[in-house]
């Protein structure tokens, strides 16, 4: 919901890094990867409960994150395959979050756990099916142009996800509220999701 409104603001702060990058010879794959090793630290720190630091290394891999496809428009160097490195990356990312703090207290937060990582599965699927035939008839992305594939909108989208994310290292001890709310709020992304996107595609099959 905030992605569309979120990412214009951030493009100016970033250009002096992504020169900087590019002066460097650091390419944008190379940048994903760097960035996806950052997040994965999390998993461990959140398991021994050191959430400081979890949260830190979560906020880099979102700074490096930003920074990969700025670089990739920067050098004119963009590609499916770049693009499909950086959303698996993500996903793995994203699922690593509510297993660390399982992981931290499998009693309290296991089962909210894995309703959030059903959540991030109902989004994630439904997010990426609708990019193939997306791409197939070329639909317009006005507010994602430089995206690699289609963004489908939803009420839950990436900033809305690390607001959660922060908010759980922040709070960790009303980790299972937070992800049971998100849950219900991911679920509604995934109902509307779906019915936007059939029907849109309905639309598009009877047109041919």
């Amino acid at each position: 919901m905030l992605d569309a409104k979120i990412t214009p603001l951030l493009k100016p702060l970033m250009q002096p890094l992504v020169k900087q990058l590019d002066q460097w010879k650091i390419s944008p794959n190379q940048l994903t990867v760097l960035g996806f090793l950052f997040g994965m630290l999390a998993l461990p720190l959140l398991a021994y409960q050191n959430y400081t630091a979890a949260l830190l290394v979560i906020l880099l891999n979102r700074v490096v994150d930003g920074l990969d496809g700025a670089l990739a428009r920067w050098q004119n160097s963009s590609t499916a395959s770049g693009g499909f490195l950086d959303i698996s990356l993500d996903f793995l990312f994203y699922a690593a979050i509510p297993l660390g703090f399982a992981l931290a207290d499998p009693t309290a937060n296991a089962l909210a756990a894995a309703v959030l990582l059903a959540s991030f599965i109902g989004t994630g699927s439904s997010f990426l099916a609708f990019a193939i035939p997306a791409e197939r008839y070329q639909l317009a992305r006005p507010q994602f142009a430089n995206k690699s594939f289609y963004y489908l909108h939803g009420l839950t989208e990436g900033t809305e996800t690390i607001l959660l994310f922060v908010a759980f290292c922040v709070w960790p001890q009303h980790f299972s509220l937070l992800a049971y709310c998100f849950a219900f709020a991911a679920g509604i992304t995934i109902v509307t999701r779906v019915i936007g996107g059939f029907k849109t595609l309905r639309h598009y099959e009877k047109a041919e």
